[in-house]
């Protein structure tokens, strides 16, 4: 069976959204997805904040108030009766339980032992990338593997499939030549 590797954040979960509500809030500005034309949210931000937008990643509860993206869920209940689907999510220290809990909520049929905590997406073995980190997807092309960018303005640099949804990723992997001995040259 075939083991597809997907991403939480801003993948299977909306953190963008909750994480910019926070510092919206609290620095009166309009930050959302669509500005972050780099990885770098710092560069997006009032200067008196900085650096220290990373800091709401640690807040206690931010996890849990996650929502799904749309038909995430279903996609990948789906997904796991054909192929083995391992959570592959790097994270703060502080949120480690938090995501465990969100996957027990939404994703049961996954369920918290197929979480895997990396900030080295490329060192874990897996069919398949979605992800929407550059350097995560870089790192997993870069070994050879296929890489499937959900799309975002702060990873239009990187050469790799992308999909605009869940339902646009069901219908690549579904399509894919699963038989063949690199699927990446099927894209």
């Amino acid at each position: 069976m075939r083991t597809l590797l997907i991403d939480m954040d801003s993948v299977i979960c909306d953190l963008m959204t909750e994480w910019h509500k926070r510092y919206n809030e609290d620095y009166k500005d309009n930050l959302h997805v669509g500005k972050l034309t780099s990885w770098k949210s710092e560069q997006f931000v009032k200067p008196e904040c900085g650096k220290k937008i990373y800091d709401y990643l640690k807040e206690p509860g931010l996890f849990l108030r996650l929502k799904p993206l749309p038909n995430a869920i279903e996609v990948i209940d789906r997904l796991h009766k054909q192929f083995d689907i391992l959570i592959v999510t790097s994270s703060v220290s502080t949120a480690f339980q938090e995501k465990e809990q969100w996957i027990e909520e939404y994703l049961p049929f996954i369920g918290k032992h197929n979480i895997i905590f990396s900030h080295r997406k490329n060192m874990v073995v897996g069919d398949l990338l979605f992800d929407d980190a550059p350097h995560n997807l870089e790192g997993f092309l870069s070994k050879g593997r296929l890489a499937v960018a959900m799309d975002y303005p702060y990873n239009q640099n990187i050469s790799v499939p992308r999909v605009q949804n869940w339902l646009d990723f069901e219908q690549f992997v579904l399509s894919l030549d699963w038989e063949k001995e690199n699927v990446y040259e099927t894209c």
